[in-house]
């Protein structure tokens, strides 16, 4: 039996939440007798447009009318899977009438209502601040990142709710080599332009490293980015070199700021780290704290003591970091990685096509 479902994403797939959340399980439902048609909302032009900084509103206008026009005609399917919500900062009302009778699974990998009830002005929050809730409490099933959303669904009243955490295909993963004696020690984060402003307040940390080691930091995907006077290395983000990248780092770290957002995040720069066999470094702070394990495979570091403390301590320990790293990768392979998640994905939407 086959399953018609159409694919709601908000990215083509260069946007992360999308790559991660839908296009990698794609090969693995198709060969579950799944037919899917993908339809991103914003497609990859417009990703590397917002990365590179330019906006064209009249693209996005015309991608709305895209997707309005494919539900309100095309309708032939037993299954919606929607990233987020159908049409941003348009009404719940409106996306129930184009889903129809039509089943639909609606993902969330961060906190997505806090772009309506949090930071949008007040006449958005005024019409808008439930708008996620209404999605949840429509869908035939609710896939939350982590316990952060889980708990504003359980909230919402959604029917059901199941936590898949973001995950990588350990086929793209392998362990890094060993460091090799005398090279700098590489602090390394890998991200997106609009995430990396939680990089700035560690500047004293790395000034503090590159003062007293032999160290330095890479970032990839941060755009322009000023971290002071440190042997600072920016490199742009591509999918095909991301894993050799983070195989050059000897630490990951994940910094977070204590607010609503950061806490809805999934964490996936920590289970890419922990993939390649590095330790890592990371605020606790929501999902942060339960893929660190403390001194097992990193540390959580909460003031800028520690975060210099644990970074120095794995500059000086080589053996410290491949023992983490070890630790991390088995992590990864028992419970965040996608031959552990995609069967579950796979029966969670044959479930919700055929009323489970």
């Amino acid at each position: 039996m086959s399953y018609k479902v159409l694919v709601l994403t908000k990215y083509g797939s260069l946007g992360g939440s999308s790559r991660y959340r839908f296009y990698q399980y794609l090969p693995y439902l198709k060969s579950q007798d799944f037919d899917l048609t993908v339809a991103p909302m914003l497609d990859n032009d417009y990703v590397a447009d917002i990365n590179s900084g330019k906006r064209n509103v009249g693209k996005v206008l015309s991608k709305y009318f895209q997707r309005l026009t494919r539900l309100l005609t095309d309708r032939d399917y037993d299954l919606l899977w929607i990233e987020k919500e159908i049409l941003p900062y348009f009404p719940a009302w409106l996306e129930k009438l184009l889903t129809g009778n039509i089943p639909y699974v609606v993902d969330y990998d961060d906190a997505q209502f806090h772009r309506y009830d949090l930071f949008p002005p007040k006449i958005y929050r005024m019409f808008f601040s439930k708008k996620i809730d209404k999605v949840m409490a429509n869908a035939k099933l609710v896939v939350a990142g982590n316990e952060y959303i889980a708990q504003r669904a359980r909230q919402a009243g959604a029917k059901c709710i199941e936590i898949i955490p973001t995950v990588i295909d350990l086929n793209r993963y392998s362990l890094k080599s060993p460091a090799t004696q005398g090279q700098l020690f590489n602090v390394g984060w890998i991200g997106s332009p609009p995430n990396s402003n939680c990089l700035q307040p560690l500047q004293p940390v790395f000034e503090n490293l590159s003062a007293k080691h032999r160290c330095k930091v890479t970032v990839v995907g941060a755009g322009n980015i000023d971290l002071g006077k440190i042997d600072l290395t920016i490199k742009d983000w591509y999918e095909d070199s991301e894993v050799e990248d983070i195989k050059n780092f000897d630490a990951g770290i994940m910094p977070l700021r204590d607010t609503p957002w950061d806490r809805g995040k999934c964490g996936i720069k920590l289970i890419q780290y922990m993939a390649c066999g590095l330790p890592v470094v990371g605020t606790p702070i929501g999902v942060n704290q339960d893929i660190i394990q403390h001194g097992v495979n990193g540390f959580q570091a909460t003031s800028l003591d520690e975060w210099n403390d644990y970074l120095s301590k794995l500059a000086n320990d080589p053996e410290l970091c491949r023992e983490m790293g070890v630790k991390g990768r088995a992590m990864v392979e028992s419970s965040y990685c996608l031959q552990v998640t995609a069967p579950k994905m796979a029966q969670l939407l044959r479930s919700s096509i055929g009323g489970g």
